[in-house]
């Protein structure tokens, strides 16, 4: 670890807490009312000048920090206290009041779908409050407590600026420009426990519905077909992580989308779906119609079974925009037998919404 590497995280670990957010049952502020009841961009500004103006001038400062692409690139899929690079406020350091208007911004950015959206989300705030339960690594820093969250640049009708929401298993990077979504992507996902655990007062299963649909995918294609899919070596991880911008390679591999029929393409649209389906209903729909329209030039590839049930299991979806991993890798910070996802949605025009470094 370099010097400045040791110095962000001596002075994280002293901001770090190990306490439940319970972000899932935190309430909207009834101040969020004078924003209106119209959901979309002017509502969401609203919100965060609502926010902006209720935290002390030493949190703004980390709140809101100025754009740029390598900021943006701070992500990982580590916890707070092996990652100290992520910008922005640790939610456990906001009050009560000002969570709920987090809560409230991040509602307008994101589905209101269960197991989707905002709600998975809140699922993977839950896991960390489990692991903390389990595990004896506190400077890892497991705890919702410690997830961050950051305007990179000044939220506004103009200009570029970033929605930076992350954390262990959970990096949500939405980039506006001039009033418009941008790009919504790198968005990466994981979960241990996997497939399902308990933890603050629900059954949580973040990432069930995208390992669902793939294998459903995966175990409708005919024997040739999952052949022609097949792809060469053993996958331990997804290829195109954090810090790995430049890992999708440019040749395509595996079975050429353009030769199934139409039941299989709705199968791979469903699982599509599961991550570009996080976003509201009109971002998202409006990747969804990109991304179908690409198809006849998209590759579906996968390693190991089916099923996406056993360790290194992996499947990837790749066109000319589209890059969409799932991977299963045996259990880290549980210290239980079985595996647990990482699993990342990139778009090859619209990463950090299309800015260059």
């Amino acid at each position: 670890m370099s010097e400045e590497d040791q110095a962000l995280s001596e002075a994280l670990q002293l901001r770090m807490g190990d306490t439940s957010t319970l972000m899932g049952t935190v309430p909207v502020p009834d101040n969020a009312s004078n924003c209106g009841g119209t959901p979309g961009y002017d509502r969401m500004l609203c919100l965060i000048d609502l926010l902006k103006e209720d935290v002390p001038h030493d949190i703004l400062e980390t709140l809101q920090v100025e754009y740029s692409r390598s900021q943006a690139e701070h992500w990982s899929n580590l916890p707070a206290g092996a990652f100290p690079k992520r910008p922005g406020v640790l939610l456990g350091e906001l009050s009560t009041k000002q969570r709920g208007l987090v809560k409230a911004i991040m509602m307008e950015a994101t589905s209101h779908d269960v197991d989707e959206g905002f709600d998975e989300m809140i699922q993977t705030l839950n896991a960390d409050d489990y692991i903390n339960t389990v595990s004896a690594d506190y400077k890892a820093g497991y705890s919702s407590y410690n997830t961050k969250f950051a305007f990179l640049g000044t939220p506004g009708p103009y200009g570029t600026w970033e929605l930076y929401y992350g954390g262990h298993h959970m990096a949500f990077a939405n980039t506006y420009t001039d009033g418009k979504l941008a790009g919504a992507t790198p968005s990466f996902r994981g979960v241990e426990p996997f497939p399902y655990f308990e933890m603050n007062g629900r059954v949580n299963q973040p990432l069930t519905q995208e390992r669902d649909a793939f294998a459903t995918l995966l175990s409708a294609l005919s024997d040739e077909q999952r052949m022609a899919a097949k792809l060469e070596g053993t996958y331990r991880d997804i290829l195109a992580g954090p810090q790995a911008d430049n890992a999708i390679p440019d040749s395509f591999e595996g079975l050429s989308v353009a030769a199934l029929d139409e039941n299989i393409i709705a199968l791979l649209l469903a699982a599509i779906e599961t991550y570009v389906g996080d976003l509201s209903e009109v971002e998202s729909a409006a990747y969804m119609q990109k991304y179908t329209a690409e198809l006849p030039d998209t590759y579906l590839g996968h390693s190991g079974t089916p099923q996406l049930s056993a360790e290194d299991d992996y499947v990837r979806v790749h066109g000319p925009s589209l890059w969409i991993e799932f991977s299963l890798q045996s259990n880290k910070s549980t210290g239980k037998v079985g595996n647990h996802p990482h699993s990342v949605w990139r778009d090859l025009n619209d990463d950090y919404g299309g800015q260059k470094k």
